[in-house]
């Protein structure tokens, strides 16, 4: 277990293993913060640079090579060595669906379940994003969808939906599906 800091709290963090059993060290909250703004500029403008980066999250661009370089070595991030831009690799792709899937699972299940106003359901779904593991967020999927589906592949079992949401997981046959349909770095469109 890895003891973490921030702003005088103690926090305890275990860290996840990925399929092959190889550690996969945890992410501090800005570390993700890094990796979704990579992601987010490289589908807005092609690619992402330091510069852009510390822009974007109003940053020195000191404070973003120091992160950038921690990402590196996670192998989560590449730059390529001709022109500096900033991508994310297979495995740095990966966290980050996981993560946009995660955050848009938990602002819709705290906002249209449990009835917390959007602002909250926004930031505290930013908060927690990166804690759950992929068990977990693979489980809040399915159960989601199991109480809230309206459409035809509910199962004998779950003919009625319980909860209303503007999250249409219907559309989506899979937590893997769902996790690879994020982009940007907001949650998925209503419809």
């Amino acid at each position: 277990m890895t003891l973490i800091f921030k702003s005088g709290i103690r926090f305890f963090v275990k860290e996840r293993t990925d399929n092959n059993n190889s550690e996969l060290q945890s992410l501090s909250h800005s570390m993700v913060h890094y990796l979704l703004t990579i992601h987010k500029l490289k589908e807005a403008r092609g690619f992402a640079r330091v510069t852009d980066i510390a822009k974007e999250l109003e940053l020195t661009k000191g404070s973003v090579s120091t992160a950038i370089n921690g990402l590196k070595k996670k192998e989560l991030v590449i730059e390529e060595d001709d022109c500096k831009f900033l991508l994310l690799t297979e495995k740095g792709h990966e966290e980050v669906h996981r993560i946009l899937s995660s955050r848009t699972l938990l602002f819709y299940f705290l906002k249209d379940f449990i009835g917390v106003s959007e602002e909250l359901a926004e930031k505290d779904s930013c908060q927690m994003e990166h804690l759950l593991s992929e068990e977990t967020s693979r489980k809040f999927f399915e159960f989601m969808k199991r109480i809230a589906c309206s459409c035809e592949q509910k199962d004998e079992n779950h003919q009625h939906e319980i909860f209303k949401t503007s999250l249409d997981l219907c559309n989506f046959k899979s937590p893997e599906e769902f996790s690879m349909s994020q982009i940007g770095d907001k949650y998925l469109p209503t419809h």
